[in-house]
Protein backbone atom coordinates (compact mmCIF):
# COMPACT_ATOMS: atom_id res chain seq x y z
CA UNK A 1 0.00 0.00 0.00
CA UNK A 2 1.21 3.46 -0.72
CA UNK A 3 -0.11 6.72 0.63
CA UNK A 4 -0.73 9.11 -2.24
CA UNK A 5 0.08 12.80 -1.98
CA UNK A 6 -1.90 15.21 -4.18
CA UNK A 7 0.53 14.96 -7.10
CA UNK A 8 0.58 11.15 -6.94
CA UNK A 9 -3.21 11.11 -6.74
CA UNK A 10 -3.42 13.13 -9.94
CA UNK A 11 -0.82 10.88 -11.60
CA UNK A 12 -2.81 7.81 -10.53
CA UNK A 13 -6.24 9.27 -11.28
CA UNK A 14 -6.67 7.21 -14.44
CA UNK A 15 -5.91 3.94 -12.67
CA UNK A 16 -8.10 4.96 -9.73
CA UNK A 17 -10.89 5.80 -12.19
CA UNK A 18 -10.58 2.32 -13.71
CA UNK A 19 -10.91 0.84 -10.22
CA UNK A 20 -13.99 2.97 -9.49
CA UNK A 21 -15.61 1.98 -12.81
CA UNK A 22 -14.90 -1.71 -12.18
CA UNK A 23 -16.19 -1.52 -8.62
CA UNK A 24 -19.44 0.30 -9.37
CA UNK A 25 -20.19 -1.54 -12.60
CA UNK A 26 -19.41 -4.76 -10.71
CA UNK A 27 -22.27 -4.04 -8.30
CA UNK A 28 -20.63 -2.40 -5.27
CA UNK A 29 -22.36 0.56 -3.71
CA UNK A 30 -19.78 3.30 -3.16
CA UNK A 31 -21.92 6.32 -3.90
CA UNK A 32 -22.36 6.06 -7.67
CA UNK A 33 -24.96 4.65 -10.03
CA UNK A 34 -24.14 2.13 -12.74
CA UNK A 35 -23.11 2.33 -15.37
CA UNK A 36 -20.47 4.86 -14.43
CA UNK A 37 -18.25 6.11 -17.23
CA UNK A 38 -14.51 6.55 -17.02
CA UNK A 39 -14.74 10.33 -17.57
CA UNK A 40 -17.04 10.73 -14.55
CA UNK A 41 -14.81 8.51 -12.41
CA UNK A 42 -11.67 10.35 -13.52
CA UNK A 43 -13.18 13.75 -12.71
CA UNK A 44 -14.28 12.51 -9.28
CA UNK A 45 -10.75 11.37 -8.40
CA UNK A 46 -9.15 14.54 -9.75
CA UNK A 47 -11.46 16.60 -7.53
CA UNK A 48 -10.11 14.75 -4.46
CA UNK A 49 -6.58 16.14 -4.97
CA UNK A 50 -7.41 19.47 -3.32
CA UNK A 51 -8.64 17.70 -0.17
CA UNK A 52 -5.49 15.56 -0.11
CA UNK A 53 -3.29 18.64 -0.48
CA UNK A 54 -5.19 20.38 2.34
CA UNK A 55 -4.89 17.37 4.68
CA UNK A 56 -8.65 16.76 4.78
CA UNK A 57 -8.31 13.41 3.02
CA UNK A 58 -5.69 10.68 3.03
CA UNK A 59 -5.75 8.15 0.18
CA UNK A 60 -3.91 4.82 -0.05
CA UNK A 61 -3.65 2.63 -3.12
CA UNK A 62 -2.74 -1.02 -3.53
CA UNK A 63 -0.81 -1.28 -6.77
CA UNK A 64 0.07 -4.05 -9.18
CA UNK A 65 2.42 -2.26 -11.54
CA UNK A 66 0.46 0.68 -12.92
CA UNK A 67 -2.87 -0.92 -12.05
CA UNK A 68 -4.69 0.06 -8.85
CA UNK A 69 -6.24 -3.06 -7.32
CA UNK A 70 -7.68 -1.33 -4.27
CA UNK A 71 -7.95 1.90 -2.34
CA UNK A 72 -9.12 3.29 0.96
CA UNK A 73 -9.31 6.81 2.34
CA UNK A 74 -9.69 8.61 5.64
CA UNK A 75 -11.67 11.85 5.67
CA UNK A 76 -11.04 14.28 8.51
CA UNK A 77 -13.78 16.67 9.67
CA UNK A 78 -12.97 20.36 9.82
CA UNK A 79 -14.78 21.06 13.08
CA UNK A 80 -12.72 21.78 16.20
CA UNK A 81 -14.82 19.39 18.29
CA UNK A 82 -14.30 16.52 15.83
CA UNK A 83 -10.53 16.30 15.52
CA UNK A 84 -10.46 13.01 17.42
CA UNK A 85 -12.35 11.14 14.69
CA UNK A 86 -12.19 10.32 11.01
CA UNK A 87 -14.44 8.66 8.47
CA UNK A 88 -13.28 5.61 6.55
CA UNK A 89 -14.40 6.19 2.96
CA UNK A 90 -14.23 4.51 -0.43
CA UNK A 91 -12.74 1.16 0.53
CA UNK A 92 -12.69 -0.52 -2.87
CA UNK A 93 -11.13 -3.70 -4.20
CA UNK A 94 -11.36 -4.42 -7.91
CA UNK A 95 -13.66 -7.39 -8.58
CA UNK A 96 -10.73 -9.28 -10.15
CA UNK A 97 -8.67 -8.93 -6.95
CA UNK A 98 -11.26 -9.90 -4.33
CA UNK A 99 -10.83 -12.82 -1.97
CA UNK A 100 -7.07 -12.32 -1.48
CA UNK A 101 -7.15 -10.30 1.75
CA UNK A 102 -6.59 -6.98 0.02
CA UNK A 103 -9.64 -5.34 1.63
CA UNK A 104 -8.47 -6.44 5.06
CA UNK A 105 -4.99 -5.07 4.33
CA UNK A 106 -6.38 -1.72 3.20
CA UNK A 107 -8.56 -1.52 6.28
CA UNK A 108 -5.62 -2.34 8.57
CA UNK A 109 -3.51 0.32 6.84
CA UNK A 110 -6.13 3.01 7.44
CA UNK A 111 -6.69 1.93 11.05
CA UNK A 112 -2.95 1.99 11.80
CA UNK A 113 -2.57 5.43 10.23
CA UNK A 114 -5.53 6.72 12.25
CA UNK A 115 -3.95 5.41 15.44
CA UNK A 116 -0.61 7.02 14.59
CA UNK A 117 -2.38 10.33 13.92
CA UNK A 118 -4.07 10.34 17.32
CA UNK A 119 -7.52 9.50 15.97
CA UNK A 120 -9.51 7.67 18.64
CA UNK A 121 -12.75 7.02 16.76
CA UNK A 122 -13.39 5.85 13.21
CA UNK A 123 -16.78 5.59 11.54
CA UNK A 124 -18.16 4.49 8.19
CA UNK A 125 -21.36 3.61 6.43
CA UNK A 126 -21.97 0.68 4.12
CA UNK A 127 -24.90 -0.89 2.36
CA UNK A 128 -26.76 -3.18 4.75
CA UNK A 129 -26.36 -6.79 3.69
CA UNK A 130 -23.35 -6.10 1.48
CA UNK A 131 -20.23 -8.30 1.52
CA UNK A 132 -18.37 -5.36 3.10
CA UNK A 133 -20.32 -5.86 6.33
CA UNK A 134 -18.57 -9.18 6.96
CA UNK A 135 -15.17 -7.50 6.60
CA UNK A 136 -16.00 -4.71 9.03
CA UNK A 137 -17.58 -6.98 11.65
CA UNK A 138 -14.68 -9.44 11.50
CA UNK A 139 -12.23 -6.55 11.93
CA UNK A 140 -13.90 -5.46 15.17
CA UNK A 141 -16.16 -2.68 13.90
CA UNK A 142 -19.42 -2.18 15.81
CA UNK A 143 -22.73 -1.55 14.05
CA UNK A 144 -24.45 1.55 15.45
CA UNK A 145 -27.67 1.09 13.51
CA UNK A 146 -29.25 1.07 10.09
CA UNK A 147 -30.98 3.83 8.19
CA UNK A 148 -33.68 2.66 5.75
CA UNK A 149 -33.62 3.86 2.14
CA UNK A 150 -30.38 5.79 2.79
CA UNK A 151 -28.82 5.51 -0.65
CA UNK A 152 -29.46 3.98 -4.03
CA UNK A 153 -27.43 0.92 -4.97
CA UNK A 154 -25.64 0.95 -8.36
CA UNK A 155 -28.89 -0.15 -10.00
CA UNK A 156 -30.83 2.78 -8.52
CA UNK A 157 -32.77 0.83 -5.87
CA UNK A 158 -32.98 2.51 -2.46
CA UNK A 159 -31.24 0.38 0.15
CA UNK A 160 -30.61 0.65 3.88
CA UNK A 161 -27.18 1.64 5.15
CA UNK A 162 -25.54 0.46 8.35
CA UNK A 163 -23.35 2.87 10.31
CA UNK A 164 -20.27 1.32 11.94
CA UNK A 165 -17.70 2.67 14.36
CA UNK A 166 -14.44 1.52 15.86
CA UNK A 167 -12.52 2.92 18.80
CA UNK A 168 -8.82 3.26 18.07
CA UNK A 169 -6.15 3.55 20.74
CA UNK A 170 -4.26 6.79 20.07
CA UNK A 171 -0.48 6.55 20.17
CA UNK A 172 0.39 10.07 19.03
CA UNK A 173 -1.21 13.42 18.36
CA UNK A 174 0.21 14.51 15.04
CA UNK A 175 -2.80 16.13 13.39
Amino acid sequence: MIRLDAAQLLESAGALADLLVGTVNGGASVGFLAPIGRAQALAWWQERAADVAAGRLVVWAALDGDRVLGTVSLAFPGKANSRHRAELVKLMVHPDARGRGLGRGLLATAEAAAEAAGITLLHLDTETGSPAEHLYRSAGWTPAGAIPDYAADPGGVLRPTTIYYKRVPATALTR
